[in-house]
């Protein structure tokens, strides 16, 4: 009888609203696709009649290509410089995600095991930078970046912005972690005889390895996903990184909507890629076994 009360009477509204939101969602990246494997350049996958009826009107709504091609994967990576794009992205997130996560693992331990003058004002400052929007920091990082260390252009200077912009939300979520990690732990090191290198390196970052994985993906996806600070101190066509590119594809004067999509494409797999490859570590729980 309880189980009776418990159940909903008519799930079908719940699971009707479901699929509907779902495809309210996935509508956009279907059009994404759908105009990436056209082959064309023009946003219309179909062309419709003068007069066109119902069915002919909602198969143009339809995002679904009248024929099937990889001729704009093609084109955009042979014909366009977007290789050289991509491999900038690549070379910037990945020197990025280096730094970032190294700063913010040896912080946030400190932050987590000693205690000092200005811990607490440090880890307030580090949350009332997340406050303010990135546009808000563009012209202080200009001067700094380009007038006095003459890093303008250089990727070199845009890690160090992405690195600076990404490290505040890393320390405090790897900070909360690394409280999680019982000090017991290091304290039958200390006894053993390990040095606190050896600790932090072979003990602490091993069990910390989910939070390595999230802090790794947002440092990654920081700098990859980042526009306004690439398009500001990327000045030569040659050193833009693949979000700048892609603006490129649509202009003023012609739009090539068959590039931008098929590029995006590009652009979104590095990022699924590494979540799929990292989702192991985010749902495990290593310190479990530790204490055992």
């Amino acid at each position: 009888m309880a189980l009776a009360l418990g159940r909903p009477k008519n799930p079908l509204w719940l699971h009707a609203a479901l699929i509907g939101f779902t495809l309210l969602t996935i509508y956009p990246v279907l059009w994404v696709l759908a105009l990436a494997f056209s082959g064309q350049q023009s946003v219309g996958l179909v062309d419709l009649p003068k007069d066109p009826s119902f069915l002919e009107r909602l198969r143009g709504v339809v995002p679904w290509p009248a024929h099937v091609s990889a001729r704009n994967f093609i084109d955009v990576m042979t014909e366009q410089p977007f290789g050289r794009w991509l491999l900038n992205s690549v070379i910037v997130s990945t020197m990025t995600t280096v730094l970032g996560v190294f700063l913010a693992c040896t912080a946030a331990y400190a932050f987590s095991r000693f205690r000092f003058p200005g811990r607490d004002e440090g880890m307030l400052a580090f949350l009332v930078s997340q406050m303010f929007p990135g546009t808000l920091m563009l012209i202080p990082l200009f001067i700094i970046i380009v007038k006095w260390l003459g890093l303008g252009n250089n990727f070199l200077g845009l890690v160090i912005v992405y690195a600076t912009t990404a490290i505040p939300f890393c320390v405090w979520m790897m900070k909360g972690y690394f409280d999680t990690i019982p000090i017991d732990i290091e304290e039958s090191a200390r006894i053993d005889g390990a040095s606190p290198q050896t600790i932090f390196f072979r003990i602490i970052l091993p069990l910390a390895k989910p939070a390595i994985a999230i802090t790794a993906l947002f440092s990654f996806m920081t700098a990859w996903n980042e526009f306004i600070l690439a398009s500001v101190f990327m000045e030569s066509e040659a050193n833009y990184t693949a979000p700048v590119g892609l603006r490129f594809f649509v202009g003023g004067f012609s739009s090539q909507w068959g590039f931008f999509a098929a590029g995006s494409v590009i652009v979104s797999l590095p990022v699924v890629i590494l979540f799929m490859y990292l989702q192991k570590y985010l749902v495990s729980g290593l310190t479990a076994g530790s204490v055992k």
